[in-house]
This record gives structure tokens, sequence and C-alpha cells, in this order.
């Protein structure tokens, strides 16, 4: 029986196997030539720590999370995840790193420089990984699939995205009024609410709004553009939410409802105007006679009392009104309508005004009791 002496360790095994490899190597004048690839080196060691590539050798171990590595300097880089050491700085904006080709990728942000091509459109970017992307839009790729619905994305981050609408997490806070979102941008567009920040102007009009969704709805009040038509009455909208409100007119539903008195409505425009009758917000304001209201409408009606305007035209007589209302009143003079009836005498009027005036006078002919 052989001594326990006489017995080769694997690790005795694996030393004998590079020093073959290396003797097979050869040292031709003063150069290391590795046997397997023909690439050559000038020191010894460095062709030791080549051979790895090949032998898949990985001596040296990350003693906090066990993760090894083939070469003594990629160790030394990872411990830098452990440790936060950021030993390469930016001279331009002092931002630091633990790498560095990170700091050289970073650089790009200076220098411009987008040294990676899309061959099928010309597109440069700034880092490999972005021209890996890129080329998904025109190979279609998907890689990321979502083990809930299988839905299949382009990228990892979009998948992520897609994960909150199933487990519903919230995690971008707004420090204001604590509301949260699943999404930063969402989060983003959400805090102009609190600064008024409108970034997004038209070319056209220079009007400006808060988000991009909202400035392509308005280019479409200058285009004409219509593309939502409704299947029951053929009418044509700029955006689905208006198809979608106007679908309720069909249907008679009332989604939207008042906490205070109940009311409820087929758009929610309508609810947040109905909601000034109780809170006595009047937003629009005169800037003629500083007289304020709760609704836009209401304003254009009363600025015709400034400007003399008068759009509204019998078509009977020619008489000009500021309102809609005073042509509609107007017109019964010729129709010889009388809508509003006395539930005392039954005796009718043509306008409003007309029958309550009238309903004093059944209230002088009621004798006082007691």
């Amino acid at each position: 029986m052989a001594s326990t002496s006489n017995v080769e360790s694997l690790d005795d095994v694996r030393r004998r196997a590079n020093h073959d490899l290396l003797v097979r190597c050869g040292r031709e004048e003063k150069s290391y030539r590795c046997e397997v690839c023909s690439k050559q080196f000038s020191e010894l060691g460095n062709l030791t720590s080549h051979i790895r590539t090949h032998t898949g050798e990985k001596p040296y171990r990350c003693e906090e999370c066990s993760r090894q590595f083939s070469q003594l300097s990629s160790l030394k880089k990872h411990m830098r995840t452990h440790t936060g050491e950021k030993p390469y700085r930016c001279e331009e904006c002092s931002r630091q790193f633990s790498q560095l080709g990170d700091l050289k990728k970073h650089m790009r942000t200076h220098t411009g420089e987008k040294p990676y091509k899309c061959e099928e459109c010309s597109r440069q970017f700034s880092r490999q990984s972005h021209l890996k992307t890129h080329m998904r839009t025109h190979t279609g790729e998907k890689p990321y699939r979502c083990e809930e619905c299988s839905r299949q994305f382009s990228l990892l981050g979009d998948l992520k995205k897609h994960m909150r609408t199933h487990t519903g997490e919230k995690p971008y806070r707004c420090e204001e009024c604590s509301k949260q979102f699943s999404r930063l941008d969402n989060l983003k567009t959400h805090m102009r609410t609190h600064t008024g920040e409108k970034s997004y102007k038209c070319e056209k009009c220079s009007r400006h709004f808060r988000t991009m969704s909202q400035l392509k709805n308005h280019i479409k009040t200058h285009t004409g553009e219509k593309l939502y038509r409704c299947d029951e009455c053929s009418r044509q909208f700029r955006t689905p939410s208006h198809l979608k409100s106007h679908l309720w007119t069909h249907t008679g539903e009332k989604p939207y409802r008042c906490e205070e008195c109940s009311k409820q409505f087929s758009q929610q425009s309508h609810l947040k105007t109905h909601m000034r009758t109780h809170t006595g917000e009047k937003p629009h304001k005169c800037e003629d006679c500083s007289r304020q209201f709760s609704q836009l409408s209401h304003l254009k009606r009363h600025m015709q009392t400034h400007t003399g305007e008068k759009p509204y035209m019998c078509e009977e007589c020619s008489r000009q009104f500021s309102q809609l209302g005073g042509l509609k009143s107007h017109m019964l003079t010729h129709t010889g309508e009388k809508p509003y009836r006395c539930e005392e005498c039954s005796r009718q009027f043509s306008k409003l005004g007309d029958l309550k005036r009238h309903m004093q006078t059944h209230k002088s002919e009621k004798p006082l009791m007691g």
C-alpha cells in the first residue's frame, strides 16, 4: 500500500500540468509563446496568467462573496464593489468611478465621442451596450419575457417597469403630497403640477404644456387631425380619451361622482367644473373689470359686455345678441311659442322672467293667515 506522502494532490497535478504547458510553450528570443493560440508575451508571469484563459483555472478568491477570478488584478477591481473605493476621477465634473473603463465611457459625455455606429441606419452611440440595445429596433428581438403574462420586451428596464403592473409596486413618491407612482417619468410629470413647469412649447402658437402628450394633442387643433371615430354617430375626435368620454353620451354612463352631493357626470372636466359650486373657486378673471367666474364659458359671455360683440343673429329679423340664450328667447317672439306655464292659473309666457313677474300677482292675492 502506498504511503500518503507519495499520493499526488489535486493542486500538485494542476501545478504540474501548468508547468508542462509552460515548457511546451518554449522560449524564443526572450519571448514566451502560448502553444494553444500562439499569442506571445515578454514576461513569464503574463504567459502564466494568459494560460488560465485556456485552462479555466481561477485561483484568486474573494473573501467577502467567494467569487473566483483567474487574475489578481480582476480580484482587486472586484473588491471595490465591497469597499466602495472609487480611485478614478473625472477632471471635468469630479465624478468618481471604481473602474477605469467606466471613467473612459463617462468621458464621452463630455467629449461627445460616439465610436459605435449602427450599420443599418448610421446612428452612433457612445457605448457598445447602447448600440446592442438599439439594434433590437431593427431585428425586433425581445429577449425579456414577463413570467406572469408572457409579454416580451426589448429592454430589461421596460420589463421591470411592466412587472409593477402585476405587483402593484409604486417605488417613486412625491415629496410634496406623498402620492406614489410605479414609474419615475410619471413622478416627474406629476411634479410639474406643483412647480407649474411647462417644458413643452407649441411652435405654432407658443403655448406651453406640462407633458409631451398634451402638446401632441394640442398640435391637432392646428392640423385639424381627428383619427378617432365614434361608431355610433361617426363623430371624430383628436384623442382616445375624448372619444371615450363621448361614448358615454350614447351609453348614459356617468362614472364621475361628486363626493359632496353625489351628482354624477359623464366627463371628469364636468365634475371639476361642478366642484366649484361647492368650493366657491372662480379661477377665470376678467382683465377689464376684475370680475371672476367659475367657468371659462361664463367669462367669455361676460367679455362681450366690454367688447360689444353680438355674434348671435336672428335669421328672421337680423337682430343680433351677445348671448345664445338671448337669441333663443327672442326667437319665441317669431314662433309664438310660450314654454313657461303658471301652475296657479295655467297662463303661459314666452320668457321665464315674465312668468316670475306674473307669479308675484298670485302672492299678493293670497289672504294673510292668523
